[in-house]
């Protein structure tokens, strides 16, 4: 009796070990963050945040062609880690050093797998991890994720796989979004209607393709990818059709890390500007030396239609010699770094070693190196696919950089050709800036040569750019990476009013508006987009843009939300800057901000670009002024409809 009574202790003993191998729990290193796993037919995990669950029963599975990984898991092992540690981006676009602190659970599976889960004091992160011989494919990958009420989601959604990225946003509410909609891009913007927002995307992006996510029709959204083209067929100079595609996602190795998925989670907006998941997930620098690396400003000739004009102008100006070397003249009066060249430089776009004779790269290389500025060139990405030795050429010419066009894709193949590009370009010291582009995924920290990325509704949407569509990307676009919006408009108009286009290009906002766009939004490569003629006829202006950095010690966010307003306040060196932006609601917005960034004991001369009394209808006007600040004092600022501030504190 005895014996059986502890054979039936032991049983019992044992299903409850084995019951609780079954769940676990991760949290972050300030415990208000939690994700609870839960393996049964599928790997289920929770999230909450001081237990008030924000996404419910979701799960993940990754499918191969000899099986799916996390259905009906086998586990065998977990393990828990702690780091915390200091990283140093070697481009710093918000800080110049990141706290990295995590806790990490990883769960290993019968089956050569595990599934890797990060707690962060921001968010919760997830990846798979396999260990299997040869090469898999896979068929595909399951990111479901459950409401636990209507959320209103932030989408930007294309009408298919091909895509440049530039759609306007969307705002859905999550129950009422269907499978047969269209689908969305990565970053996703979750409102819960609580206090929290949820930001998801991805980093770590190699060998794989972009995650897309389509709306359940139940409350919640599963995510989609494109299948690995096999043929392609002619389509012009800047692209190619798809003929055929294989049935599965992915071929690849066998032995990896796949792509994180991450969850950046707010309790206050402002957290969203400061987030730097992407990099704390993203994989180190494989460059041994990346000093050659030179963020910077570039003055740009496609927006104003290389057309300076004025009493300076004794030449026929457009795409030639002459122009271009009016646009290095202006670029090294103002200490710019480059120009770039997006039109004509070559004699055809299919051929990039022999130069238009109107233009003379060569002669316009020699003169930039004289007057200390650097020539970055324009390129079709099939152009480059075709001539992948260009990039040697290129730096024995004295070329700086490259800005590659019309990728408009993201499936595996052309994931991977971002990355053979990256590490060409870095083999002869060439900085790239990618357009057509989808979103930054980890690459730019893997390669910190890739110092931009398009992918965005930027100005050169001219009226198709507004206020309300752009007051999203610091919280979303640009929340994940460097973006190349191509700020600087002169002519601001209202969006009643709106009538710009090249050459006399304008933007919808005021101008304070486009000031603060230099310190708002983030790039390694900050394009001014207009006409040298308008910076000289605007001084005050052009001397404040021309001095905002590219890169920052500290980034600080003032006051935000989501879809109305952002004032952030950014430190290089000693000098801090400070840039808001709104949008179109009618009233005027006041704010009062508190200076208590600034050291204490010092006075700060702020130089400051106001919107004007007339401004919500004039959008041209503008008022600047000089005053003594202290860390005590209180800051007034008001922005009227699609209005801004911009200063400098020094």
């Amino acid at each position: 009796m005895k014996k059986t009574l502890f054979l039936i202790v032991c049983l019992l003993l044992n299903i409850t070990i084995i019951s609780a191998q079954k769940k676990a729990e991760l949290r972050s290193p300030n415990e208000e963050i939690k994700v609870e796993v839960s393996i049964s037919d599928k790997i289920y995990y929770t999230i909450s945040y001081n237990n008030d669950i924000l996404l419910e029963n979701n799960y993940l599975q990754l499918s191969l062609k000899d099986g799916i990984l996390g259905k009906d898991a086998k586990l065998s092992g977990q393990k828990k880690i702690s780091v915390n540690e200091t990283l140093s981006p070697i481009i710093p676009l918000k800080f110049s050093t990141v706290k990295n602190e995590y806790n990490q659970l990883t769960l290993n599976f019968k089956g050569d797998y595990s599934v890797e889960f990060r707690a962060y004091n921001d968010g919760i992160a997830y990846r798979f991890v396999t260990n299997k011989k040869n090469e898999v494919e896979v068929s595909g990958e399951d990111f479901a994720i459950n409401f636990p009420a209507e959320y209103l989601l932030h989408l930007q959604q294309p009408g298919g796989f091909k895509t440049a990225y530039e759609e306007p946003y969307s705002h859905v509410k999550s129950n009422e979004w269907k499978p047969e909609d269209k689908m969305s891009v990565l970053p996703v913007l979750i409102d819960t209607k609580k206090e929290y927002k949820i930001l998801i995307s991805e980093s770590d992006l190699s060998d794989y393709p972009c995650m897309f996510l389509r709306g359940n029709g139940n409350n919640g959204i599963t995510s989609s990818f494109p299948k690995v083209p096999t043929k392609f067929g002619e389509d012009g100079d800047r692209s190619v059709k798809l003929l055929e595609e294989a049935d599965y996602i992915a071929k690849t190795s066998g032995k990896r890390n796949y792509p994180w998925r991450y969850f950046v989670i707010s309790k206050d907006d402002k957290q969203l500007l400061e987030n730097t998941m992407t990099y704390k997930l993203a994989s180190k620098s494989v460059l041994q030396d990346p000093s050659w690396i030179k963020p910077g400003q570039v003055s740009w000739e496609w927006w104003n239609d290389a057309s300076p004009y004025g009493p300076d102008v004794n030449f026929v100006s457009g795409y030639n010699l002459e122009t271009y070397k009016y646009y290095i003249d202006f670029a090294s009066k103002y200490g710019i770094d480059y120009i770039i060249m997006d039109e004509c430089w070559a004699k055809s776009t299919r051929d990039p070693y022999t130069p238009n004779p109107k233009v003379d790269v060569h002669e316009l290389i020699r003169y930039g190196k004289e007057k200390n500025v650097g020539i970055v060139l324009w390129l079709t990405w099939l152009t480059v696919e075709n001539h992948m030795d260009l990039f040697k050429t290129f730096a024995e010419w004295g070329v700086k950089g490259v800005k590659i066009d019309f990728m408009d894709r993201s499936d595996q193949w052309m994931v991977n050709y971002y990355e053979r590009v990256a590490e060409e370009a870095a083999k002869h010291k060439l900085f790239v800036d990618y357009h057509g582009s989808f979103k930054p995924a980890g690459l730019e920290y893997k390669y910190p040569n890739v110092i931009s990325y398009e992918g965005v509704r930027g100005m050169e949407q001219m009226g198709g750019c507004y206020p309300d569509n752009s007051i999203y990307f610091p919280f979303m676009r640009n929340a994940v990476g460097p973006m190349d919006y191509t700020p600087g408009a002169m002519i601001s108009m209202q969006p009643n009013v709106y009538c710009g286009n090249r050459p006399n290009s304008a933007s919808i906002g005021t101008r304070a508006y486009q000031l603060a766009l230099f310190v708002i939004f983030e790039s390694g490569l900050q394009m001014l987009a207009d006409n040298p003629t308008m910076y000289y006829r605007n001084p005050d202006c052009t001397e404040f843009i021309t001095q905002v950095p590219t890169t920052w010690d500290e980034t600080k966010a003032l006051e935000a939300k989501v879809g109305e307003y952002v004032i952030t306040a950014k430190r290089k060196g000693s000098k801090w800057y400070i840039g808001g932006m709104t949008n179109n609601k009618e009233r005027e917005r006041t704010f009062e901000i508190d200076l208590d960034f600034l050291d204490a004991g010092k006075s700060y001369k702020m130089t400051s670009f106001e919107d004007g009394i007339n401004a919500g209808r004039q959008a041209m006007d503008y008022r600047r002024k000089e005053s003594q600040v202290k860390q005590s004092d209180k800051l007034q600022i008001k922005m009227v409809r699609n209005g801004g501030f911009a200063a400098v504190l020094e």
